[in-house]
């Protein structure tokens, strides 16, 4: 894994438009600053991120056994009746409970791994309910391969595998149309809930954005749009945990409407996982020791987790029994998960600024994505402290075949 300089390209920002990839500069606030100057970037090109083509195939089959490890994890905790380890209230149990039990079809996922690029890629967590840097993974930066690296190639097929997948998932389940639900005043969750409206169309559905705010209930528990269309479909980047304590969220297993991603997947995106997987699988080489408690580490390095926190929030990291980094937060009075400390790899990086000031080095995660129950794809994303938050950088990656 190197991290190489790169000369962006003259109208990088225009090119980024046109693909539909439109909050590529924003602020910490989440305000647009495109075109406001560097210190506002959040997609890069003046780096990326090289690997070898053998270590590109070792993560593809990490991240396959990886997947394979947690979907098994979760239909243990459904057959065992042991759903309560995840922290969830009673009616959110239910609802993993009833979604897997019915064969809910999924989507995709995306496991954010500390790795760099020699030894084995080991498991940080599993954003399996509403991951984003989609657009920026599938079009984004694979455009730039082909501009910048033409004779190169890049782990990153994810756009191919979602068009099929939801297409096999609309014929199966006999879909004909699909609504994207989401926060839309949100710019990057709008930018990548058109992405997928387009991957929607091109998978054959009729499609159309939806605010959550905006979806009704009809008497009969049916959900529909504000044309009172009934919604076959709804794909939401909008996390199941929320649902399950809204008012609608009693009946959403009720109506006949397909969840994209569907309730189990509270069972992977829930950090118990990481303590689970590693009860079930003690020493597997892509995981790191996890507990529901402290005790094990002694003094040896930890990091504290809340079980349900997003974009970095409310994590400690410990070490001989003291705090040496703390994020705030409104996470962790579901419970936390206690996991062996992974550093990240980090790199030198006197060649920018950020929102944060100066940059003397980043630190780099790699997230690895599944469509289905296959590896397809691979981001990076980097931040000036060792918790990737929503104030990293997107930088583009690149392999040459036979390395």
């Amino acid at each position: 894994m190197k991290r190489l300089p790169q000369l962006p390209r003259p109208d990088w920002q225009r090119r980024l438009e046109h693909q539909g990839f439109h909050f590529h500069s924003i602020d910490p606030e989440g305000e647009d600053r495109a075109g406001q100057g560097e210190q506002f970037l959040y997609w890069r090109e003046d780096v990326a991120y090289e690997f070898g083509e053998q270590a590109i195939e070792r993560l593809y089959e990490a991240v396959r056994e990886l997947h394979a490890m947690s979907v098994e994890t979760a239909g243990e905790l459904v057959r065992r009746g042991d759903l309560a380890r995840l922290g969830l209230p009673p009616a959110a149990q239910a609802l993993v409970e009833q979604s897997w039990r019915r064969g809910d079809p999924h989507l995709y996922g995306r496991f954010d791994l500390s790795w760099d690029g020699a030894a084995e890629p080991r498991l940080l967590e599993y954003n399996a309910d509403t991951p984003t840097s989609i657009i920026e993974t599938a079009v984004a930066q694979w455009n730039w391969l082909q501009d910048v690296h033409p004779g190169a190639d890049q782990f990153n097929s994810l756009h191919e595998a979602l068009v099929e997948r939801l297409g096999t998932i609309a014929r199966e389940r006999g879909l004909r149309s699909v609504h994207l639900a989401g926060l839309l005043d949100c710019q990057e969750d709008c930018g990548n809930l058109e992405y997928l409206l387009d991957v929607a169309v091109q998978a054959g559905l009729q499609a159309s954005l939806i605010d959550m705010n905006h979806i009704g209930r009809t008497p009969q528990g049916g959900f529909v749009d504000l044309d009172d269309r009934p919604i076959e479909c709804c794909f939401k980047l909008y996390p199941w945990e929320w649902m399950a304590g809204e008012a609608f969220g009693d009946g959403v297993l009720d109506a006949p409407t397909v969840w994209l991603e569907p309730a189990w997947k509270m069972a992977l995106s829930n950090k118990a996982l990481l303590a689970l997987l590693w009860e079930r699988h003690p020493g597997h080489p892509n995981l790191l020791p996890a507990y529901f408690s402290p005790e094990p580490f002694g003094r040896a390095p930890y990091v504290k987790k809340p079980l349900l926190s997003r974009e970095g929030a409310n994590v400690e990291f410990v070490h001989d029994g003291v705090v040496s980094l703390k994020t705030e937060g409104g996470y962790g009075a579901e419970g936390h998960v206690y996991q062996a400390a992974a550093p990240l790899p980090a790199f030198a990086a006197p060649e920018a600024t950020s929102w944060h000031g100066p940059l003397d080095a980043v630190h780099a995660v790699v997230g690895a994505w599944v469509v289905g129950d296959e590896a397809v794809g691979m981001a990076v994303r980097e931040d000036v402290t060792p918790v990737t938050s929503n104030t990293a950088y997107f930088v583009p990656h690149f392999f040459r075949p036979g390395t």
